[in-house]
């Protein structure tokens, strides 16, 4: 399957996961990966809408890679839906640029799978966290996969970065 991986991390230099999964996403093939902060910087207004909707033409996947930050979306992955995504090119008259294709959201999350319950501290799933990808995803006319997450991401062994890189390798072969 034709792959577009679009990666970001308001912290690159911190990341072992995120850095990990990306280079894991590197050796597959039929997958492209675009890492919004290397191209961008952490300038939301610098994202290219015309080269991002370019990328998304002709795969029939695309991915969202990043840390959940604070429950939430990076700011450059936020803007990216904002612009890249925006009204007319997705889903406005004639705007099926994204219709049929699958969004899959791979995510890390520094707390334990525990805090992610309806026991822990949050009181919510990772996949109440992730609805509005879903929402998205489903407002634009694309399939949603499940997600795939990855908890405890904050201090990562080499035996647990080599067990995220054969997931990540697997999930996207």
């Amino acid at each position: 399957m034709k792959t577009l991986v679009i990666v970001s991390h308001p912290y690159p230099e911190a990341s072992k996961a995120i850095k990990s999964l990306q280079e894991a996403a590197l050796s597959v093939g039929d997958v492209t990966v675009r890492n919004l902060e290397t191209l961008y910087g952490t300038d939301t207004s610098k994202i290219d809408v015309v080269a991002e909707q370019a990328a998304c033409k002709g795969v029939e996947r695309i991915v969202f890679m990043y840390p959940t930050h604070w429950f939430n979306l990076t700011p450059m992955l936020k803007e990216y839906l904002n612009v890249v995504w925006a009204f007319g090119w997705a889903f406005g008259p004639g705007g099926e640029a994204l219709k049929g294709k699958e969004l899959l959201v791979v995510t890390t999350a520094g707390a334990s799978e525990h805090m992610y319950s309806q026991q822990g501290l949050i009181e919510s799933t990772m996949e109440e966290v992730l609805t509005p990808m879903k929402a998205c995803a489903l407002y634009v006319g694309m399939s949603y996969a499940k997600p795939q997450v990855f908890f405890d991401s904050m201090e990562l062994s080499e035996e647990r970065v080599t067990e995220l890189k054969a997931t990540i390798t697997e999930r996207l072969s």
